[in-house]
């Protein structure tokens, strides 16, 4: 009995080791595919959006470019719902995440982040008869106002969470919500700093305001599945080599200090 209980735990602990080798991680996948699939949804502008010919650019889009070409690979984007992301992955449709997606507590329950490439807060668009009546967050927070949001987002959690009282409404995207500032129909408009900041510059908008300001405090990073943390640790690596050798201070200033971009972007 004593030798047969032996060498069935042999024998477990070697399938356990076989099983852990054979079941690779996303980035052992993709280098043996010889694609790295990447769900995201190209509507958070300037991290992932369309351009005129339909292809999906931005700076997290070129940080996946560069991702790829360190892995040897190709670089395949599946666009998806933002409220699609989790599921895509968990169902294999992409080997991770990649799409502007904000550090939680909640989503860390259900997949593992990379080290952050970019911190962000929300921030506030208002339409202009709010002039002088709202300077701040807490100016908002009120059952008078209508708020925008677009669904999915930290910044529809934030607007719940810091305005309780006023009446949210969320969109399928941050174009929506805006757009309903600009017809008067909400009175302000949720989203992350960035997407603001050139949405408001584009002449369409040009009469809203801004509370500048970011209010929350919120790390962007890759979204992998639980466990996978030889994946893990070679993006993370990836992201302090390209911090190192110049790659990301390029990519950075590519898309938030210039504005030669904007006219390849409807």
């Amino acid at each position: 009995m004593i030798k047969k209980y032996g060498s069935a735990l042999l024998i477990g602990a070697v399938a356990l080791i076989y099983g852990g080798l054979v079941q690779a991680g996303a980035i052992d996948d993709a280098v043996r595919r010889g694609v790295l699939k990447v769900g995201t949804t190209p509507t958070y502008v300037p991290f992932e959006m369309t351009d005129k010919q339909g292809r999906i650019v931005g700076f997290e889009i070129d940080l996946l470019h560069a991702m790829s070409r360190a892995l040897g690979v190709e670089l395949e984007l599946v666009a998806v719902p933002y409220t699609e992301l989790l599921s895509g992955l968990m169902a294999k449709k992409f080997d991770l995440i990649g799409s502007g997606m904000t550090v939680t507590q909640e989503r860390n329950l259900k997949l593992n982040f990379s080290d952050s490439f970019i911190v962000v807060g929300q921030t506030v668009l208002l339409h202009p008869r709010l002039a002088g009546k709202v300077e701040s967050i807490e100016d908002l927070d009120d059952a008078s106002y209508r708020i925008a949001a677009t669904e999915g987002t930290t910044g529809e959690a934030a607007a719940r969470r810091f305005l309780g009282n006023a009446r949210l409404s969320s969109f399928a995207t941050p174009e929506e919500g805006v757009q309903r500032v600009v017809i008067g129909a909400a009175d302000a408009f949720i989203h992350d700093a960035p997407y603001n900041l050139i949405a408001i510059a584009k002449p369409e908008n040009s009469s809203l305001l801004s509370l500048e300001q970011p209010f929350t405090y919120e790390p962007l990073a890759f979204g992998l599945k639980k466990g996978d943390y030889d994946s893990l640790n070679w993006i993370n690596h990836f992201l302090n080599q390209v911090a190192q050798d110049g790659t990301y201070d390029r990519l950075y200033d590519k898309w938030f200090k210039d504005t030669a971009w904007m006219a390849e972007v409807d």
